[in-house]
C-alpha cells in the first residue's frame, strides 16, 4: 500500500492506495484560514501537523501498517514556513493567496531585472510566491528573520515532521521564485541579489525520488512504521496532473476549485517571455509544465451563491444558468475578486458585472459568472497555445468540473474535447502514485499514470455554441484594458 498526503488550504487529505492504484480509504480534516488584515492569508503549521497525523491514522485504520511501502506528499504551493535552529515555527505561515507583498515584488524586479528574472526563474515576481514573502518578513518582522535557520513549503513542513529532513521537490520549488527552472536547482544569482541564505533551503529532489524515511517519533504519532520511505512528491497542481493521468506531451487538464488552472505537460521547456503564465518543473523527472491561473474560479460562483442566492445548490445554479442564453443577453462578469494572476498579473484588479440592465434576472447573472470564469481560463489556454503546444483533448477535474453544464461550456469555449478521469482524488492520488514509483512499483511516472488512471466520460465541442462564445470572449477581453487603462 502507498500513502498520499495533500496539505491543502482548507484541509489536509490523506488516502491509502493499493498496489493496483485503487483507493482503499481516505480521510480529511479541515482547518481555518486567518486573515488578520485585508489581503493577508495565514495558517498555523501546527494545524497541518495535527490534521496530517489524524488523517494518516484514520486512513490506516483497519489495515496492516506494515504493508505501507512508501509515502508521498503534495500540498498548497508558495507558502512560507520559517523555523529556528531548535525546530520551532517562528510565525504563522504566509500562504499562496496572501497579497501583502506588492512592494517586495517591485523590489525583486528592480534588483534582478524583469527580463533577467524570467530568464532565470521562468516567472516574474508575484505576490503569491515565496521569495517576496521572505523579503516582507525581513522588512517587517526583523526579530523573526534574525532567528530563521530553515525555510519550508507547506508539504515540506509535513515531510520534516515525518522524517526530520529539510527537503523539497523541483515542482514545488519552482513556485518560490528562487529556483532556476531550466537547471532544476536553486539559483545562486537570485539568492545573492536578494541576500537570502541558501543554507535555509531544503535539498532538492525529483518528485519520484526518496528524500528520507519515517522517524521513530513520527511512527509513534502516525502508525506508519519507522523506516518507511518518503518520496519527494510535488506541488498540488503537479501532483493533480499525475492523479489525472497528465504526464506526456499533448496532454493537459483544466481544474476549477477555489482557483482555476489550465495545465499542460511538456518535455521541452517553454515559457512566456511576458510572464503571463507559469513554467514550472514537472513531477515527471527532467520535464516541465506550463500553467495559467485564475485566482477566483469556483470561488466566484461560491461568492455569488452565498451572498445573493443562499441555500441554492450548485445543481440548481447549473439549471438556472442553462435557462439563460449564451452571452447572458449582453451581461459579462470579470472574476477578479481577489486580483488576477493570468494573464494580467494584477493584485489590484477587481471583479465586475458589465452590461447589467433591468431585464437581467438571477439566471443571467449566474450564467455570466460561469462564463466569465471560463473566459478567464480561455485567456490562459490561448497563451499556452502561443508557446507552441497543442492538444486534441483536455482532462477535467476539480469541483467545478463535476458539473456537466460547465464541462460542456469549457469544451465549447476552448474548442476542444473534454474528458473526465475516473478519480476525484487528484493531488492526494498523485502523491500516492509518486510514492509507488519511488518504491519501484512502476518503472516511471507515465507508466503509473497509464496503469492507474482511466478516462470515463467525454464531451465534444459544439461548433455553433463555440462561435457565440468566441464573440463573447472577444468582448470580455476588451473590458480589463478599458477599466484599468492597460
Amino acid at each position: 500500500m502507498y500513502i498520499g498526503i495533500d496539505v491543502g488550504t482548507s484541509g489536509t487529505k490523506t488516502l491509502l492506495m493499493d498496489e493496483g492504484g485503487c483507493v482503499l480509504r481516505s480521510a480529511v480534516r479541515e482547518y481555518p484560514l486567518s486573515t488578520p488584515h485585508n489581503g493577508w492569508a495565514e495558517q498555523d503549521p501546527a494545524l497541518w501537523r495535527a490534521a496530517a497525523i489524524d488523517t494518516i491514522r484514520e486512513a490506516l485504520s483497519g489495515y496492516d501498517p506494515s504493508e505501507v511501502k512508501a509515502v508521498g506528499l503534495t500540498g498548497q504551493m508558495h507558502g512560507l514556513v520559517c523555523m529556528d535552529s531548535s525546530d520551532n515555527v517562528l510565525c504563522p505561515a504566509l500562504l499562496w493567496c496572501d497579497q501583502r507583498t506588492a512592494s517586495e515584488c517591485a523590489e525583486i524586479t528592480e534588483l534582478i531585472g524583469a527580463q533577467r528574472l524570467i530568464d532565470l526563474t521562468a516567472n516574474p515576481a508575484l505576490t503569491g510566491f515565496t521569495s517576496p514573502k521572505i523579503l516582507w518578513v525581513r522588512k517587517n518582522q526583523p526579530d523573526v528573520y534574525a532567528k530563521i535557520a530553515k525555510i519550508m513549503l507547506p508539504k515540506d513542513y509535513i515531510r520534516y515532521v515525518l522524517t526530520g529532513d529539510n527537503a523539497s521537490d523541483v515542482s514545488d520549488a519552482s513556485g518560490t521564485g528562487l529556483l532556476n527552472v531550466a537547471k532544476r536547482a536553486w539559483d545562486a544569482e537570485v539568492l545573492s541579489k536578494l541576500d537570502i541564505e541558501g543554507s535555509w533551503l531544503g535539498k532538492l529532489h525529483e518528485s519520484a525520488e526518496i528524500t528520507g524515511t519515517v522517524s521513530k517519533s513520527a511512527a509513534a504519532l502516525t502508525g506508519i512504521p519507522a523506516g518507511t520511505p518518503v518520496a519527494a512528491g510535488a506541488g498540488d497542481n503537479a501532483a493533480a496532473a499525475i492523479g489525472t493521468g497528465v504526464a506526456l506531451d499533448g496532454q493537459a487538464f483544466v481544474t476549477i476549485g477555489s482557483s482555476g488552472v489550465v495545465f499542460a505537460h511538456t518535455s521541452q521547456m517553454r515559457f512566456d517571455r511576458g510572464g503571463r503564465i507559469h513554467t514550472f518543473c514537472s513531477a515527471v523527472p527532467g520535464e516541465w509544465h506550463v500553467m495559467g491561473v485564475t485566482l477566483a474560479a469556483g470561488m466566484s460562483l461560491k461568492w455569488f451563491r452565498d451572498n445573493f442566492l443562499p441555500g441554492v445548490s450548485y445543481a440548481e445554479l447549473d439549471d438556472m444558468a442553462s435557462r439563460a442564453p449564451i452571452g447572458a443577453d449582453g451581461l459579462i462578469f470579470l472574476p477578479y475578486l481577489n486580483g488576477e494572476r493570468s494573464p494580467h498579473l494584477d493584485p489590484d484588479a477587481r471583479g465586475a458585472f458589465i452590461g447589467l440592465s433591468s431585464a437581467h434576472m438571477p439566471a443571467h447573472l449566474t450564467r455570466a459568472v460561469i462564463e466569465g470564469v471560463t473566459y478567464s481560463l480561455r485567456d490562459c489556454y490561448d497563451i499556452i497555445l502561443e508557446t507552441g503546444l497543442s492538444f486534441s483533448e483536455i482532462t477535467a477535474c476539480g469541483g467545478g468540473m463535476a458539473s456537466a453544464f460547465w464541462r460542456q461550456m469549457t469544451a465549447d469555449v476552448f474548442g476542444a474535447r473534454v474528458v473526465t478521469a475516473q478519480t476525484t482524488d487528484g493531488p492526494a492520488l498523485g502523491a500516492a502514485m509518486l510514492a509507488a514509483v519511488a518504491a519501484g512499483a512502476y518503472a516511471s511516472v507515465p507508466e503509473a499514470c497509464s496503469a492507474v488512471i482511466e478516462r470515463t466520460g467525454q464531451v465534444e465541442p459544439d461548433a455553433a455554441a463555440g462561435r457565440e462564445y468566441t464573440r463573447g470572449h472577444a468582448a470580455y477581453r476588451k473590458i480589463y484594458p478599458a477599466l484599468y487603462g492597460k
